[in-house]
């Protein structure tokens, strides 16, 4: 079998390893190591998914995982990729997203006898003698060196509060609790992480005498930068009740080429042959990529049942669209479709408005659909992620389809 250590490395997941040896431990011993989930919602989102699937590549391979709740440190809030300070949370609000997160997670991992393990740092960090933890922790970090890390300079130029500040130190005793505890050896994390992971890792060395490793991952970001899993409709929830599995299908299927099979590496369990095969087709053959993947991820997060139906849906919405086929079609060329890329142009080109203002009034009322997705952006751009086997589907109202076929 591979040293997990290679499969998340193929697979794109690492970004950053603390020091030299981790390869070499994970490939010698069975481990136990851990990844914090903060709740700051009532369910997670997307770009939690990379880190369960982190978490379940290792479990495969015979390791440990520890899920750490948040309810401690959700009553502070991490600064760390923030510009303002998190808006604070009722004890209950915490309480009950820790309950869902609890719900959510335990449906990707092993929770059997002995594979995995789920705790609340709100268990000991609700409970600290300030004085004490101060002795005992605060003594060993740097304020000079805290002020360089990534996640308090970008919050100086607002203002960096003292209780953002003490984040760092919770997040370090939370690792060094967990190593007492259940002798773990490793915290990973989002990139955004890097510093408070570093911070654990250097505390145990200095209060425990022993060897602690932090490894980031990769985080979830389209092709051009920006964060994935963004929607109209804010983030793209794990919860069916936020976004239902269609939603989630629909949105997997229009990813743009350039991130298909990053994101068939990152968020599947597909062999990386098939996945290399997959990334390299083009044009329209990477729909059947999109398809797999849209799929793939809708199966593991809501069941197959659900990504059948999703599947289902969409391959009638957009060959059918519930009338049997009979959709009016507009023939464009790929230069015409480049000339008339905004919504409401092409609304105009297909007839299905009259003019602009009334096309605007239409996309701001919530009465446009492309390929299924609600548009909210009057001035809303067309592009090739938004052809599904060579056509555009547009929707307007509750029954009036069109289709605008490129090529």
């Amino acid at each position: 079998m591979k040293n997990v250590y290679e499969v998340l490395k193929e697979r794109g997941f690492i970004k950053q390893v603390t020091h030299e040896g981790l390869e070499e431990l994970l490939g010698r011993e069975k481990i136990t190591f851990y990844i914090g989930f903060d709740p700051t919602a009532d369910s997670l989102h997307v770009g939690h998914y990379v880190a369960l699937m982190a978490m379940a590549h290792m479990q495969r391979a015979g390791h440990r995982p520890i899920v750490l709740l948040g309810g401690g440190t959700g009553m502070i809030g991490d600064p760390s990729g923030k510009t303002d300070m998190r808006k604070m949370m009722t004890t209950e609000t915490i309480d009950h997203n820790v309950a869902q997160f609890r719900k959510q997670i335990g449906k990707f991992l092993d929770f059997s006898e002995g594979k995995a393990i789920m705790v609340d740092n709100g268990d000991w960090l609700r409970n600290l003698n300030y004085i004490e933890f101060l002795r005992e922790v605060g003594a060993h970090f740097s304020v000079n060196r805290m002020l360089t890390a990534e996640c308090y300079k970008r919050r100086m130029e607002k203002g960096l509060t003292f209780l953002e500040f003490n984040y760092m130190l919770m997040q370090a005793y939370d690792f060094l609790e967990l190593n007492r505890r259940y002798g773990c050896k490793l915290e990973m994390g989002g990139d955004d992480q890097w510093s408070n992971i570093l911070a654990g890792a250097d505390l145990i060395r200095r209060k425990e005498q022993k060897e602690a490793y932090g490894l980031t991952c990769t985080l979830l970001l389209k092709s051009d930068g920006k964060k994935m899993g963004k929607t109209e409709n804010g983030a793209l929830w794990l919860d069916p009740e936020k976004t239902s599995p269609y939603e989630f299908y629909q949105y997997w299927r229009n990813v743009a080429d350039a991130d298909v099979e990053r994101c068939l590496s990152l968020l599947t369990f597909l062999p990386m042959e098939e996945v290399h095969r997959l990334g390299s087709l083009k044009d329209q053959e990477i729909n059947e990529a999109k398809c797999v993947l849209a799929y793939e991820l809708t199966k593991q997060i809501h069941g197959e049942e659900a990504a059948r139906a999703a599947e289902a849906a969409s391959r009638q919405l957009f060959e059918g669209a519930g009338e049997g086929g009979n959709v009016p079609t507009t023939q464009v060329t790929k230069e015409q479709f480049g000339e008339n890329a905004k919504l409401i142009d092409m609304m105009m080109l297909c007839g299905l408005t009259k003019s602009r203002g009334e096309g605007r009034r239409l996309i701001a009322g919530g009465g446009v659909l492309v390929n299924g997705e609600k548009i909210a952006d009057e001035f809303y751009t067309l592009s090739d992620a938004d052809i599904q086997d060579g056509a555009v589907l547009i929707k307007k109202g509750k029954k009036v389809f069109h289709r605008v076929q490129i090529g």
